[in-house]
Parts: structure tokens; C-alpha cells; sequence
């Protein structure tokens, strides 16, 4: 598959503006793919959302007295 999307863009190679239009659409499909992997489906998300209620429910859970350390508990994560 990498050999043939090598060899369609040595074909286009000396036209600037298929190469532009290429290029354009290469940024495209790489954007979408990054936002695919950062998120999650509607089933994972009300898993997360219902294994968090469980344990809070068990009193697990983690409570911030101010701000400044809710901040420096996510800066660790």
C-alpha cells in the first residue's frame, strides 16, 4: 500500500498544484485520524462515567481543598 501511494505521488510530482491539492487532503486524513484516536464511543464514556459512580458510591474518590492542588494533581497525571 505505501509503494503505491509512492508511486501515484511520483507521478503527480511535477504538478505544484496536484501536489498542493495532495498535500491538502494528506493533512486532512492525518487530522481526522488524531481526532479518531483521542476519543472514545458513547459506550466506552457512560463505562467510564458508571465505573466512577461505583466508586464513589465505595468512597473512593479524590477531593481537592483548593485549586493550586487540583491543578498540580492533573499536572501529574
Amino acid at each position: 500500500m505505501n509503494a503505491d501511494v509512492y508511486r501515484s505521488l511520483s507521478i503527480i510530482a511535477e504538478d505544484s498544484d496536484l501536489m498542493k491539492r495532495a498535500m491538502i487532503y494528506l493533512r486532512k486524513l492525518a487530522k481526522q485520524k488524531q481526532q479518531d484516536d483521542a476519543s472514545m464511543s458513547k459506550e466506552e464514556f457512560f463505562s467510564m462515567i458508571d465505573k466512577r459512580m461505583e466508586n464513589y458510591e465505595n468512597g473512593e474518590y479524590v477531593s481537592f481543598t483548593s485549586p493550586e492542588e487540583m491543578h498540580s494533581y492533573f499536572e501529574f497525571l
